[in-house]
């Protein structure tokens, strides 16, 4: 199997920090890349500035309370874009506000995830996302 390719756009330390435990404990060798705000979430996509030779993901983990443009403006984008909307995009959020869910599904996020508080739990939750989109599903390329 090839790497899996993982934007994750998150601004908070700890949770970057987790994410990338729970990837380094699999079994699935994955490339992430971070970045902690909305606008250089676009800029990674579409290949712009100092993104210029970033990879196509198979997978996005989207925070929603990101500065510049939130989670919910960058899905939006995504989604809307005839090449990018084919990527799955994970809200994977502190959120559990029904307003926030509806309007991620309005605008065609793949799942909605709220963060678990606690440690083992939050790394469960990451493991299982992974095994879900990149061992279980056959993503586009």
């Amino acid at each position: 199997m090839r790497q899996a390719k993982i934007l994750l756009v998150e601004d908070n330390d700890g949770d970057i920090f987790l994410t990338l435990e729970a990837f380094e404990e699999s079994k699935i060798k994955t490339q992430i890349n971070v970045v902690k705000n909305g606008e250089d979430a676009l800029d990674f996509l579409y290949q712009r500035g100092e993104f210029k030779d970033a990879f196509k993901p198979d997978l996005i983990l989207l925070d929603i309370n990101i500065p510049l443009l939130n989670g919910h403006e960058v899905l939006k984008d995504i989604k809307s874009n005839k090449i990018l909307k084919k990527i799955p995009v994970i809200m994977l959020t502190t959120s559990s506000n029904k307003v926030d869910i509806e309007k991620a599904y309005s605008n065609h996020v793949n799942s909605f995830v709220t963060k678990p508080i606690q440690m083992d739990d939050f790394l469960s939750a990451i493991l299982k996302i992974e095994e879900f989109w990149l061992n279980l599903c056959t993503l586009s390329e």
